[in-house]
């Protein structure tokens, strides 16, 4: 369960005193944990273990990705934004400070029996993560293979472009597919037969969006080339304005 602090301007953050987190367990009422600065966004990557040829895919486009990233959330929104860039694994209890969490390259992703049930729980508490960077059937199977195991009772759905999530700021009920800088020199913006963009997601009981996916699609490449000549401004600002949806939707709900 996440306490919903409401919105001020662009979005407010938990504020929420230790006092009260220590009051909600001891009368058994989970929260996330408030680090020590509840009103300031950390950008927070999510480690796995799996690979190919000895690179671990979690680090697609790390750190460049969300220092650009959190350099436009600081410049575009009222939102205090952390200077620090932080890994996290499902097995820490650590995992529980941070309510938005980016996940890329989940083609590969591989969680022991253990880090499947926290994030079980990370979720139904009210953690957010957004899943980026995979293409293709195959590497869909194998996403859709461990969130089965997280949530065998709950399907991923496309999210209608009425979702609040693609309105909470920006509004974004048009949408294009946001490929890869390399996909797009080569006069594509699909890759590993990905031709078709999605955005998909996992809700809770209460329609509150867990897991937003962005399947077929690269956003984190488009945050890393912001200032690359080469890369089309207008996928960019789409790519920034959906990733900032997705950072103000986790904290106000």
């Amino acid at each position: 369960m996440m306490i919903d602090a409401g919105r001020n301007g662009h979005g407010a953050f938990m504020r929420v005193s230790r006092a009260v987190v220590v009051l909600l367990a001891m009368i058994g009422i989970g929260v996330l944990s408030v680090p020590a600065r509840a009103n300031e966004f950390v950008f927070a990557r999510l480690v796995y273990g799996g690979g190919y040829d000895g690179w671990p895919r979690w680090q697609a486009d790390w750190p460049e990705a969300e220092t650009h990233f959190s350099s436009g959330l600081e410049r575009l929104t009222s939102i205090e934004v952390s200077n620090e860039d932080v890994l996290v694994r499902m097995a820490g209890t650590d995992v529980f400070d941070y309510p938005w969490i980016y996940v890329v390259e989940v083609g590969f992703l591989s969680f022991s029996a253990d880090e499947i049930s926290q994030l079980r729980e990370y979720l139904l508490r009210g953690g957010f993560l957004m899943v980026d960077d995979f293409h293709g059937q195959a590497e869909w199977q194998q996403f859709e293979y461990i969130m089965a195991q997280v949530f065998p009772e709950r399907e991923l759905e496309e999210l209608d472009s009425d979702s609040e999530i693609f309105h909470v700021m920006y509004d974004l009920a048009e949408r294009e597919q946001i490929p890869g800088i390399r996909a797009w020199l080569n006069n594509q913006t699909w890759e590993k037969g990905g031709r078709y963009p999605h955005w998909r997601g996992i809700v809770d009981d209460q329609g509150r969006v867990m897991v937003a996916v962005n399947f077929n699609q690269d956003l984190g490449d488009a945050w890393e080339h912001a200032d690359d000549a080469r890369y089309p401004a207008r996928l960019t600002t789409q790519a920034y304005r959906l990733g900032i949806n997705y950072v103000v939707y986790a904290m106000t709900h």
